[in-house]
């Protein structure tokens, strides 16, 4: 099951500085390399306003995404969960 996850920025994300020179970087890119090789992420990124984060995740269960997530470095510190939400896909482009 695909489940669509909003995170946005947390107390100690730092908005004058790029994602990449946030403090802690390099273990919390490392923990989401983890989990995109693992399968677990299928998309990711910021959006726009460099303050919110929408993940796409293959898992069983809301409370998957949460544990699975309560592991990231950046957990509550830098991202905190707003939202996951179960997700129909209709249109897939990926197919061959």
């Amino acid at each position: 099951m695909f489940l669509v996850l909003l995170r946005r920025s947390g107390p100690r994300w730092d908005p004058a500085r790029p994602m990449e020179e946030q403090s802690g970087w390099p273990a919390h890119s490392a923990f989401m390399d983890e989990l995109l090789n693992a399968g677990f992420v299928v998309l990711g990124g910021p959006l726009a306003d460099e303050h919110r984060v929408v993940l796409v995740v293959d898992a069983e269960s809301e409370d998957l995404v949460r544990a699975a997530l309560a592991r990231d470095p950046w957990s509550e510190t830098h991202l905190q969960v707003d939202s996951v939400q179960p997700w129909t896909i209709r249109l897939d482009g990926r197919r061959a």
